[in-house]
């Protein structure tokens, strides 16, 4: 069976192109000038999509971490207001709506919450992604299936029954399933890549690849592991203030991540052997017996 998926204008599955995602996320710490330049440097990179996301803090986090003391950039703070700094409200998104289209590339948004796709919905959005912290919150999972969307479901600090429960409740009708594991930065031995051929055996259901490791080969691997999409953080400056900075890639690092991962599909092939015409030349020269068969 063909695993295949149309993500706005771009067929997404086996037999096309990986497409690859720079995720934005919070790394704008709260500044749309600086998520202009993040978006910019996408594009350079020559990625498919930019993603950011949506959280509806008083939702979003846990009643417990609410008034932690933190400090910030912008003074020691709550936790909650901390959450309120880095969030785009409509404002902001519809400035990031506008460049995008001026710009012609594609972006979408991670939502926490329900209140959080209603706004997202406003832009009319390619697709939804569904968070790793999310995958179990099954209210969620049923309102964003209900706006007809693709939806892209990450299954980071999540077991394989609580991923069939999801997947029950959304079936696989335009859904792409992306393994991550939710460590920042993430060590090799935890990327368990191999669970991308355990999650196209397992649902038949475009697969892809969200990484938070530190290095380029990962997402390489995973494209030759049949990840039709790569999903990695973007970073103006991994020195940068927040959580998500040291996983993250800087601009240089994403557009050589981006041709490795182009490179790395073109060179799997199609498992037929064959005499291309640029080996004829040296087999001419090199060849000196001819076996019968």
């Amino acid at each position: 069976m063909k695993h295949e998926i149309k993500l706005g204008n771009r067929m997404v599955g086996d037999g096309h192109p990986a497409y690859i995602i720079a995720e934005i996320g919070i790394n704008h710490n709260g500044s749309v000038e600086i998520a202009k330049q993040m978006i910019d440097a996408a594009i350079h990179a020559g990625v498919d999509a930019v993603k950011f996301q949506k959280r509806t803090p008083e939702i979003c986090t846990p009643p417990d971490q609410q008034k932690q003391m933190r400090d910030t950039p912008w003074g020691y703070i709550t936790y909650l207001e901390y959450r309120h700094k880095v969030e785009f409200g409509e404002a902001e998104y519809q400035e990031i709506d506008r460049y995008c289209k001026e710009k012609g590339t594609t972006w979408f948004a991670s939502v926490w919450d329900k209140p959080s796709v209603d706004f997202i919905e406003k832009f009319a959005p390619p697709a939804y992604k569904i968070p790793s912290a999310s995958l179990t919150d099954h209210d969620l999972l049923r309102h964003a299936r209900k706006t007809g969307r693709p939806l892209i479901l990450s299954t980071g600090m999540s077991t394989l029954d609580e991923i069939k429960a999801a997947v029950k409740v959304l079936g696989t009708e335009n859904l792409v399933i992306t393994h991550c594991t939710s460590t920042y930065p993430c060590e090799p031995d935890e990327l368990n890549l191999r669970m991308i051929q355990t999650l196209r055996r397992e649902f038949g259901c475009p697969v892809g690849y969200s990484g938070h490791e530190v290095g380029l080969i990962p997402p390489v691997v995973a494209v030759a592991m049949g990840a039709c999409l790569v999903e990695r953080h973007l970073t103006l400056d991994r020195a940068m203030w927040g959580t998500d900075q040291a996983a993250s890639v800087e601009p240089a690092g994403f557009a050589r991540l981006v041709m490795y991962v182009h490179v790395g599909e073109a060179s799997l092939g199609d498992g037929v052997k064959r005499v291309y015409e640029s080996e004829l030349s040296s087999l001419k020269k090199l060849r000196r017996v001819v076996t019968d068969e």
